[in-house]
Protein backbone atom coordinates (compact mmCIF):
# COMPACT_ATOMS: atom_id res chain seq x y z
CA UNK A 1 0.00 0.00 0.00
CA UNK A 2 1.88 3.35 -1.04
CA UNK A 3 1.80 6.16 1.49
CA UNK A 4 2.71 9.61 0.94
CA UNK A 5 4.04 12.41 4.05
CA UNK A 6 2.69 15.51 3.63
CA UNK A 7 5.05 18.74 4.09
CA UNK A 8 3.41 21.47 5.62
CA UNK A 9 4.82 25.71 4.69
CA UNK A 10 3.16 28.27 5.45
CA UNK A 11 1.69 30.42 2.90
CA UNK A 12 2.19 27.43 0.19
CA UNK A 13 0.09 24.53 -0.87
CA UNK A 14 0.72 21.40 0.28
CA UNK A 15 3.39 19.05 -0.49
CA UNK A 16 2.94 15.64 -1.27
CA UNK A 17 5.77 13.66 -1.18
CA UNK A 18 6.08 9.62 -1.81
CA UNK A 19 6.97 6.92 1.40
CA UNK A 20 8.95 4.28 -0.06
CA UNK A 21 9.56 0.87 1.65
CA UNK A 22 12.47 -1.74 1.62
CA UNK A 23 12.86 -5.18 3.00
CA UNK A 24 13.93 -4.54 5.94
CA UNK A 25 14.45 -1.33 8.10
CA UNK A 26 12.98 2.04 8.31
CA UNK A 27 10.73 3.25 5.08
CA UNK A 28 12.47 6.43 3.25
CA UNK A 29 10.67 10.31 2.30
CA UNK A 30 11.52 10.79 -0.92
CA UNK A 31 12.31 14.11 -1.64
CA UNK A 32 13.45 14.28 -5.12
CA UNK A 33 10.83 16.45 -5.91
CA UNK A 34 11.54 18.81 -2.82
CA UNK A 35 13.02 21.87 -4.43
CA UNK A 36 11.16 21.76 -7.52
CA UNK A 37 7.77 22.19 -5.30
CA UNK A 38 9.26 24.30 -2.44
CA UNK A 39 12.48 26.10 -3.51
CA UNK A 40 13.97 24.41 -0.50
CA UNK A 41 16.36 21.72 0.04
CA UNK A 42 17.14 20.02 3.32
CA UNK A 43 19.62 20.41 5.90
CA UNK A 44 21.25 17.27 6.98
CA UNK A 45 25.00 17.16 8.12
CA UNK A 46 27.04 14.17 8.00
CA UNK A 47 23.64 12.74 5.90
CA UNK A 48 22.79 10.56 8.90
CA UNK A 49 18.82 11.25 8.53
CA UNK A 50 19.39 10.56 4.43
CA UNK A 51 19.42 7.58 2.43
CA UNK A 52 21.46 8.37 -0.34
CA UNK A 53 20.96 5.44 -2.76
CA UNK A 54 19.34 1.99 -3.04
CA UNK A 55 21.36 -1.15 -2.62
CA UNK A 56 20.81 -4.43 -2.01
CA UNK A 57 24.49 -5.89 -0.88
CA UNK A 58 24.42 -5.26 3.01
CA UNK A 59 21.38 -4.30 5.77
CA UNK A 60 22.29 -2.98 9.22
CA UNK A 61 20.21 -2.91 12.23
CA UNK A 62 22.02 -1.08 14.88
CA UNK A 63 18.81 -1.10 17.52
CA UNK A 64 18.78 -5.06 17.31
CA UNK A 65 22.58 -5.56 17.05
CA UNK A 66 21.99 -7.08 13.38
CA UNK A 67 24.75 -7.30 10.10
CA UNK A 68 23.80 -8.58 7.12
CA UNK A 69 25.55 -9.55 3.97
CA UNK A 70 22.76 -10.41 0.61
CA UNK A 71 20.43 -11.38 3.57
CA UNK A 72 23.17 -13.67 5.14
CA UNK A 73 24.06 -12.91 8.79
CA UNK A 74 27.33 -11.98 9.69
CA UNK A 75 27.82 -14.27 11.98
CA UNK A 76 27.06 -17.29 9.33
CA UNK A 77 29.11 -16.28 7.34
CA UNK A 78 32.20 -15.82 9.76
CA UNK A 79 31.49 -19.66 10.96
CA UNK A 80 31.09 -21.20 8.34
CA UNK A 81 32.10 -19.26 4.97
CA UNK A 82 35.28 -18.29 3.63
CA UNK A 83 36.45 -14.80 2.76
CA UNK A 84 36.61 -15.54 -1.32
CA UNK A 85 33.26 -16.96 -1.18
CA UNK A 86 31.92 -14.33 0.95
CA UNK A 87 33.56 -12.10 -2.32
CA UNK A 88 31.54 -13.70 -4.24
CA UNK A 89 28.13 -13.73 -2.41
CA UNK A 90 28.77 -9.28 -2.24
CA UNK A 91 29.58 -9.20 -5.60
CA UNK A 92 26.85 -11.35 -7.12
CA UNK A 93 24.13 -11.64 -4.75
CA UNK A 94 23.92 -15.18 -4.35
CA UNK A 95 26.40 -17.88 -2.52
CA UNK A 96 28.32 -20.06 -5.39
CA UNK A 97 27.66 -23.47 -6.31
CA UNK A 98 30.79 -25.89 -5.89
CA UNK A 99 31.92 -25.03 -9.82
CA UNK A 100 31.22 -21.53 -9.49
CA UNK A 101 33.14 -21.30 -6.21
CA UNK A 102 36.42 -23.36 -7.80
CA UNK A 103 36.15 -21.33 -10.96
CA UNK A 104 36.03 -17.76 -8.89
CA UNK A 105 38.60 -19.11 -6.68
CA UNK A 106 41.09 -20.08 -9.26
CA UNK A 107 40.59 -16.61 -11.56
CA UNK A 108 41.31 -14.28 -8.04
CA UNK A 109 44.54 -16.55 -7.53
CA UNK A 110 45.53 -16.13 -10.59
CA UNK A 111 45.07 -12.74 -11.00
CA UNK A 112 47.62 -12.06 -8.00
CA UNK A 113 50.82 -10.48 -9.50
CA UNK A 114 51.19 -7.46 -10.41
CA UNK A 115 52.75 -5.53 -12.85
CA UNK A 116 56.86 -5.85 -12.82
CA UNK A 117 57.26 -2.21 -13.45
CA UNK A 118 54.71 -1.00 -10.28
CA UNK A 119 57.29 -2.08 -8.00
CA UNK A 120 59.21 0.51 -8.99
CA UNK A 121 56.51 3.49 -7.57
CA UNK A 122 57.96 2.00 -4.26
CA UNK A 123 61.52 3.07 -4.83
CA UNK A 124 60.00 6.79 -4.56
CA UNK A 125 58.63 6.80 -1.48
CA UNK A 126 60.64 7.41 1.93
CA UNK A 127 60.79 3.79 3.81
CA UNK A 128 59.26 5.91 7.15
CA UNK A 129 55.79 6.60 4.59
CA UNK A 130 52.99 5.69 6.20
CA UNK A 131 51.64 2.09 4.13
CA UNK A 132 48.09 3.69 3.99
CA UNK A 133 50.32 6.21 1.80
CA UNK A 134 51.78 4.14 -0.12
CA UNK A 135 48.51 2.55 -0.84
CA UNK A 136 47.00 5.29 -1.87
CA UNK A 137 49.02 6.16 -4.72
CA UNK A 138 50.23 2.95 -5.81
CA UNK A 139 46.32 1.66 -6.62
CA UNK A 140 45.64 4.68 -7.92
CA UNK A 141 48.37 3.93 -10.22
CA UNK A 142 46.76 0.69 -11.26
CA UNK A 143 44.89 2.10 -13.69
CA UNK A 144 47.89 3.67 -15.33
CA UNK A 145 49.05 -0.52 -16.25
CA UNK A 146 45.75 -2.16 -16.80
CA UNK A 147 44.25 0.48 -19.54
CA UNK A 148 42.15 -3.00 -21.19
CA UNK A 149 39.52 -2.73 -18.51
CA UNK A 150 38.72 0.91 -17.80
CA UNK A 151 35.57 0.89 -20.03
CA UNK A 152 33.34 1.11 -17.51
CA UNK A 153 30.22 0.65 -19.97
CA UNK A 154 31.31 -2.29 -21.12
CA UNK A 155 30.01 -5.18 -17.98
CA UNK A 156 33.41 -7.27 -19.27
CA UNK A 157 35.71 -4.67 -18.45
CA UNK A 158 34.05 -3.76 -15.09
CA UNK A 159 34.20 -7.24 -14.34
CA UNK A 160 37.92 -7.80 -14.74
CA UNK A 161 38.49 -4.73 -12.97
CA UNK A 162 36.91 -5.89 -9.78
CA UNK A 163 38.50 -9.30 -10.11
CA UNK A 164 41.86 -7.73 -10.66
CA UNK A 165 41.10 -5.28 -7.64
CA UNK A 166 40.27 -8.33 -5.23
CA UNK A 167 43.00 -10.12 -6.71
CA UNK A 168 45.87 -7.62 -6.58
CA UNK A 169 45.05 -5.26 -3.32
CA UNK A 170 46.52 -8.26 -0.94
CA UNK A 171 50.07 -8.06 -2.79
CA UNK A 172 50.30 -4.28 -2.60
CA UNK A 173 49.36 -4.67 0.89
CA UNK A 174 52.05 -6.92 1.48
CA UNK A 175 54.64 -4.63 -0.36
CA UNK A 176 53.67 -2.09 1.74
CA UNK A 177 54.65 -3.72 4.49
CA UNK A 178 57.72 -5.38 3.48
CA UNK A 179 58.90 -2.07 1.57
CA UNK A 180 58.23 -0.07 5.15
CA UNK A 181 60.84 -2.58 7.18
CA UNK A 182 63.45 -2.76 3.87
CA UNK A 183 62.53 -6.77 3.01
CA UNK A 184 62.74 -7.81 -0.19
CA UNK A 185 58.97 -8.20 -2.02
CA UNK A 186 57.78 -11.92 -2.11
CA UNK A 187 55.77 -13.49 -5.11
CA UNK A 188 52.27 -14.85 -4.44
CA UNK A 189 52.38 -18.53 -4.15
CA UNK A 190 49.09 -19.69 -6.48
CA UNK A 191 48.78 -23.21 -4.09
CA UNK A 192 47.93 -20.77 -1.52
CA UNK A 193 44.38 -19.82 -0.31
CA UNK A 194 43.74 -16.31 -0.13
CA UNK A 195 44.31 -15.40 3.10
CA UNK A 196 47.43 -17.86 3.41
CA UNK A 197 49.31 -16.15 0.46
CA UNK A 198 49.08 -12.97 1.69
CA UNK A 199 50.35 -14.06 5.19
CA UNK A 200 52.93 -15.40 2.74
CA UNK A 201 53.69 -12.45 0.99
CA UNK A 202 53.56 -10.40 4.74
CA UNK A 203 56.22 -12.90 6.59
CA UNK A 204 58.21 -15.41 4.46
CA UNK A 205 61.73 -14.82 4.14
CA UNK A 206 64.31 -16.28 1.40
CA UNK A 207 66.75 -17.97 4.09
CA UNK A 208 63.88 -20.65 5.17
CA UNK A 209 60.15 -21.93 3.94
CA UNK A 210 57.57 -20.43 5.28
CA UNK A 211 54.13 -22.49 5.96
CA UNK A 212 50.96 -20.16 7.27
CA UNK A 213 49.76 -21.36 10.73
CA UNK A 214 46.01 -22.60 10.12
CA UNK A 215 45.01 -21.14 13.23
CA UNK A 216 46.23 -17.70 12.18
CA UNK A 217 44.76 -18.36 8.56
CA UNK A 218 41.55 -18.51 10.03
CA UNK A 219 41.55 -15.54 12.43
CA UNK A 220 42.63 -13.08 9.81
CA UNK A 221 40.32 -14.66 6.89
CA UNK A 222 37.41 -14.12 9.79
CA UNK A 223 38.80 -10.55 10.15
CA UNK A 224 38.47 -9.63 6.02
CA UNK A 225 34.77 -11.52 6.58
CA UNK A 226 34.13 -9.00 8.90
CA UNK A 227 35.41 -6.07 7.36
CA UNK A 228 34.10 -6.92 3.85
CA UNK A 229 31.37 -4.52 3.87
CA UNK A 230 29.67 -2.00 6.39
CA UNK A 231 26.42 -0.92 4.40
CA UNK A 232 26.93 3.32 3.41
CA UNK A 233 30.04 4.21 5.71
CA UNK A 234 32.30 7.09 4.82
CA UNK A 235 34.47 5.36 2.45
CA UNK A 236 31.85 3.62 0.77
CA UNK A 237 30.25 6.87 0.08
CA UNK A 238 33.43 8.06 -0.95
CA UNK A 239 33.84 5.69 -3.66
CA UNK A 240 30.01 5.92 -4.89
CA UNK A 241 30.42 9.54 -5.07
CA UNK A 242 33.67 9.02 -7.22
CA UNK A 243 32.34 6.54 -9.13
CA UNK A 244 29.44 9.00 -9.87
CA UNK A 245 32.07 11.11 -11.96
CA UNK A 246 32.55 7.81 -14.39
CA UNK A 247 35.76 7.47 -12.97
CA UNK A 248 37.40 4.32 -13.61
CA UNK A 249 37.35 1.87 -10.49
CA UNK A 250 40.70 1.76 -9.68
CA UNK A 251 40.47 5.58 -8.93
CA UNK A 252 37.72 4.55 -7.43
CA UNK A 253 38.93 2.38 -4.89
CA UNK A 254 41.99 4.76 -4.22
CA UNK A 255 39.53 7.48 -3.00
CA UNK A 256 37.70 4.95 -0.65
CA UNK A 257 41.41 3.86 0.77
CA UNK A 258 42.21 7.72 1.24
CA UNK A 259 38.81 8.20 2.86
CA UNK A 260 39.46 5.02 5.07
CA UNK A 261 43.02 6.61 6.52
CA UNK A 262 41.16 9.00 8.46
CA UNK A 263 41.58 8.56 12.39
CA UNK A 264 37.93 8.97 12.43
CA UNK A 265 36.72 6.04 10.29
CA UNK A 266 39.87 3.42 9.78
CA UNK A 267 41.93 4.11 12.52
CA UNK A 268 39.87 2.51 15.59
CA UNK A 269 41.71 -0.90 15.96
CA UNK A 270 44.97 0.98 15.58
CA UNK A 271 43.97 3.58 18.76
CA UNK A 272 42.89 0.30 20.60
CA UNK A 273 46.18 -0.82 21.00
CA UNK A 274 47.80 2.75 21.38
CA UNK A 275 45.08 3.02 24.42
CA UNK A 276 46.49 -0.18 25.74
CA UNK A 277 50.43 1.35 25.45
CA UNK A 278 49.25 4.28 26.77
CA UNK A 279 47.87 2.33 30.37
CA UNK A 280 50.69 0.57 30.07
CA UNK A 281 50.18 -2.35 33.03
CA UNK A 282 47.36 -4.16 34.01
CA UNK A 283 47.55 -2.42 37.77
CA UNK A 284 46.26 0.80 35.96
CA UNK A 285 43.32 -0.30 34.58
CA UNK A 286 41.12 0.44 36.90
CA UNK A 287 42.30 4.32 37.83
CA UNK A 288 41.65 4.47 33.71
CA UNK A 289 38.44 3.14 33.65
CA UNK A 290 37.82 5.59 36.84
CA UNK A 291 39.14 8.10 34.51
CA UNK A 292 36.82 7.03 31.60
CA UNK A 293 34.08 7.68 33.92
CA UNK A 294 35.01 11.46 34.95
CA UNK A 295 35.91 12.22 30.76
CA UNK A 296 39.24 12.36 31.47
CA UNK A 297 40.15 9.64 29.15
CA UNK A 298 39.06 8.09 26.25
CA UNK A 299 38.01 4.58 25.96
CA UNK A 300 38.53 2.94 22.22
CA UNK A 301 37.37 -0.61 21.00
CA UNK A 302 33.70 0.31 22.88
CA UNK A 303 30.43 1.06 22.05
CA UNK A 304 30.01 1.88 18.91
CA UNK A 305 27.82 5.07 16.54
CA UNK A 306 25.78 2.39 14.80
CA UNK A 307 25.85 -0.37 17.36
CA UNK A 308 23.73 0.52 20.40
CA UNK A 309 23.85 -2.61 21.44
CA UNK A 310 26.64 -5.41 20.90
CA UNK A 311 28.50 -5.22 17.99
CA UNK A 312 27.19 -8.76 16.38
CA UNK A 313 31.15 -8.87 15.04
CA UNK A 314 32.25 -8.20 18.55
CA UNK A 315 31.24 -12.17 19.68
CA UNK A 316 33.32 -13.36 16.70
CA UNK A 317 36.40 -11.86 17.12
CA UNK A 318 36.07 -12.12 20.74
CA UNK A 319 36.13 -15.97 20.17
CA UNK A 320 38.98 -15.92 17.49
CA UNK A 321 40.65 -13.34 20.01
CA UNK A 322 40.76 -16.57 22.50
CA UNK A 323 41.61 -19.24 19.66
CA UNK A 324 44.73 -17.17 18.90
CA UNK A 325 46.07 -16.23 21.81
CA UNK A 326 46.34 -19.89 22.98
CA UNK A 327 47.57 -21.04 19.47
CA UNK A 328 50.60 -18.33 20.50
CA UNK A 329 50.51 -19.26 24.24
CA UNK A 330 50.24 -15.45 24.67
CA UNK A 331 47.26 -15.50 27.29
CA UNK A 332 49.69 -14.20 29.84
CA UNK A 333 51.32 -11.85 27.54
CA UNK A 334 51.35 -8.21 29.92
CA UNK A 335 49.59 -6.86 27.05
CA UNK A 336 46.87 -8.94 26.35
CA UNK A 337 46.49 -9.27 30.28
CA UNK A 338 45.58 -5.43 30.41
CA UNK A 339 43.36 -5.83 27.62
CA UNK A 340 41.36 -8.79 29.15
CA UNK A 341 41.13 -6.59 32.60
CA UNK A 342 39.57 -3.56 30.13
CA UNK A 343 37.18 -6.12 28.53
CA UNK A 344 35.81 -7.88 32.21
CA UNK A 345 35.26 -4.04 33.47
CA UNK A 346 33.56 -3.09 31.03
CA UNK A 347 31.02 -6.28 30.66
CA UNK A 348 30.64 -6.42 34.24
CA UNK A 349 30.67 -2.69 35.83
CA UNK A 350 27.20 -0.66 35.59
CA UNK A 351 28.43 2.41 34.20
CA UNK A 352 29.29 0.65 31.08
CA UNK A 353 26.81 -1.79 31.12
CA UNK A 354 24.02 1.13 31.30
CA UNK A 355 25.56 3.06 28.36
CA UNK A 356 26.03 -0.05 26.38
CA UNK A 357 29.41 0.66 26.09
CA UNK A 358 30.31 -3.38 24.98
CA UNK A 359 33.56 -4.25 23.42
CA UNK A 360 33.25 -3.94 19.80
CA UNK A 361 35.15 -5.77 16.61
CA UNK A 362 37.65 -3.08 16.58
CA UNK A 363 38.76 -4.04 20.22
CA UNK A 364 39.49 -7.35 19.55
CA UNK A 365 40.58 -7.54 15.84
CA UNK A 366 43.61 -4.74 17.32
CA UNK A 367 44.45 -7.20 19.50
CA UNK A 368 44.14 -10.49 17.10
CA UNK A 369 46.46 -8.50 14.22
CA UNK A 370 48.89 -7.48 17.04
CA UNK A 371 49.53 -10.86 17.94
CA UNK A 372 50.05 -12.55 14.44
CA UNK A 373 52.71 -9.86 14.52
CA UNK A 374 51.17 -7.07 12.13
CA UNK A 375 52.44 -3.68 13.11
CA UNK A 376 49.96 -0.82 14.15
CA UNK A 377 50.66 1.17 11.01
CA UNK A 378 49.52 -1.76 8.73
CA UNK A 379 46.25 -2.06 10.54
CA UNK A 380 44.02 0.21 8.33
CA UNK A 381 45.78 -1.13 5.17
CA UNK A 382 44.19 -4.72 6.41
CA UNK A 383 41.06 -2.97 6.44
CA UNK A 384 41.12 -1.43 3.70
CA UNK A 385 42.57 -4.86 2.08
CA UNK A 386 38.79 -6.78 3.57
CA UNK A 387 36.99 -3.51 2.32
CA UNK A 388 37.95 -3.34 -1.20
CA UNK A 389 35.49 -5.87 -2.01
CA UNK A 390 32.75 -4.30 -0.30
CA UNK A 391 33.56 -1.19 -2.16
CA UNK A 392 33.82 -2.49 -5.77
CA UNK A 393 30.50 -4.18 -4.97
CA UNK A 394 28.88 -1.14 -4.49
CA UNK A 395 30.75 0.88 -7.44
CA UNK A 396 30.16 -2.40 -9.83
CA UNK A 397 25.84 -1.66 -8.18
CA UNK A 398 25.80 2.17 -8.64
CA UNK A 399 27.61 1.68 -12.07
CA UNK A 400 24.69 -0.97 -13.56
CA UNK A 401 21.72 1.39 -12.20
CA UNK A 402 21.12 2.98 -15.78
CA UNK A 403 19.25 5.98 -13.52
CA UNK A 404 22.57 6.97 -11.59
CA UNK A 405 23.18 10.48 -12.01
CA UNK A 406 26.96 12.52 -11.01
CA UNK A 407 26.68 13.25 -7.08
CA UNK A 408 25.97 16.63 -6.25
CA UNK A 409 24.90 17.55 -2.56
CA UNK A 410 23.51 20.84 -1.72
CA UNK A 411 24.12 23.34 1.04
CA UNK A 412 23.03 25.91 3.51
CA UNK A 413 25.18 28.99 2.30
CA UNK A 414 26.28 31.48 5.08
CA UNK A 415 29.24 33.48 3.57
CA UNK A 416 28.67 37.15 2.46
CA UNK A 417 25.83 38.40 0.13
CA UNK A 418 27.02 40.14 -2.93
CA UNK A 419 29.48 42.74 -2.74
CA UNK A 420 31.22 44.83 -4.80
CA UNK A 421 34.90 44.58 -5.89
CA UNK A 422 37.26 47.51 -4.29
CA UNK A 423 41.05 48.48 -5.80
CA UNK A 424 43.60 47.55 -3.66
CA UNK A 425 44.64 51.14 -2.87
CA UNK A 426 40.55 51.91 -1.72
CA UNK A 427 40.57 49.13 0.76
Amino acid sequence: MSQNATLKLEGQDNLELPVLSGTLGPDVIDIRKLYAGTDMFTFDPGFTSTASCESKITFIDGDKGQLYYRGYPIEQLAESSDYLETCYLLLNGELPNAQEKHEFETIILRHNMVHEQLTWFFRGFRRDAHPMAMMVGVVGALAAFYQDSLDISDPDHRRIAEYRMIAKIPTIAAMCYRYSNGLPFNYPKNHLSYTANFMHMMFATPCEPYEPNPVLVRALDRIFILHADHEQNASTSTVRLAGSSGANPFACIAAGIACLWGPAHGGANEAVLKMLDEIGDVAHVEEFMQGVKEKRYRLMGFGHRVYKNMDPRASIMKQTCDEVLAELGLQDSPKFKLAMALEKIALEDPYFVERKLYPNVDFYSGIVLSALGIPVSMFTVIFALARTVGWISHWHEMIADPHQKIGRPRQLYTGEQRRDYVPVNQR
